[in-house]
């Protein structure tokens, strides 16, 4: 059955189609290469059920203005890092460590993270402090059509 689910899972992802990415430089020169999720669909699936991120891959939401942003942790299979940052891409806050959930975990347990900014960059979990990311560094990025 988890066969199954997996087979329909990666049929899905493929139909789609394939997702825009751009190269991250993180403050100490660490290139990422960064999913783009742009779109409200895009925001919303994020790293579900992803298995394995490479420390030099991520994903980067893209929002329209700087805001409050609140993300909730639901089947998202691994740790990560958030990292918030503003439309100066100078990085606001950064959320550490976020525990991953599954499908059965409660409601209630499932962790969140909060901040303030334009874009949110997604990283395996510890991946922030071993390339000194923390608020006030600058990380950079280029986005021709983030829509």
């Amino acid at each position: 059955m988890k066969q199954f689910i997996l087979i329909v899972l990666a049929l899905f992802l493929a139909a789609c189609g394939p997702q825009k990415s751009t190269e991250v430089v993180l403050p100490d020169g660490f290139k990422v290469t960064a999913r783009v999720a742009a779109t409200p669909q895009e925001h919303e699936k994020g790293l579900m059920f992803v298995t394995n991120l490479p420390e030099n891959e991520g994903m980067l939401f893209v929002f329209d203005h700087e805001q409050d942003l609140l993300f909730w942790m639901k089947n998202t299979l691994i740790d990560l890092d958030m990292v918030f940052i503003g439309a100066d891409r100078t990085v606001t806050s950064v959320a550490e460590q976020m525990p991953h959930s599954y499908t059965y975990t409660p409601d209630s347990q499932v962790a969140q993270a909060a901040g303030y900014g334009q874009y949110v960059l997604e990283l395996a979990a510890k991946t922030a402090a071993r390339h000194a990311i923390k608020p006030g560094t600058k990380i950079q990025f280029s986005l021709t059509d983030k829509k």
